[in-house]
């Protein structure tokens, strides 16, 4: 089984970047696909990106240019870096992981970390 700890986020200024990382922890890291999701107050939980194991990354289309996932395998951890920042990307950010189906997908994700707040202001 996998555990999934989201850490990096915070305030940041619009126009702004973070980074936000996802510590993994299983032998099996590498087998899963790694995704990112948010959720903001009242709204329900939406896809970002994700990561294969084989390496191919894919994007929302609302943050395509701005956002880029990575994942180190050596070290258990995956990355969203997120740059170009705006108040509608305030939302707590969840990273979860899949081992198979299709990345956009909810339900294809069987395990999920706590989140992390990020918070962006005018």
């Amino acid at each position: 089984q996998v555990q999934l700890v989201e850490s990096g986020g915070g305030l940041v200024q619009a126009g702004g970047s973070l980074r936000l990382s996802c510590a993994a922890s299983g032998r099996t890291f590498s087998d899963y696909t790694m995704g990112w999701f948010r959720q903001a107050p009242g709204k329900e939980r939406e896809y970002v990106a994700s990561i294969r194991w084989s390496g191919g990354t894919y994007y929302a289309d609302f943050v395509k240019g701005r956002f880029a996932v990575s994942r180190d395998n050596a070290k258990n951890t995956v990355y969203l870096q997120m740059s170009s920042l705006k108040p509608e990307d305030t939302a707590v950010y969840y990273c979860a992981a899949a081992f198979r189906g299709t990345d956009w997908q909810l339900g294809a994700y069987e395990y999920w970390g706590q989140g992390t707040q990020l918070t962006v202001s005018s």
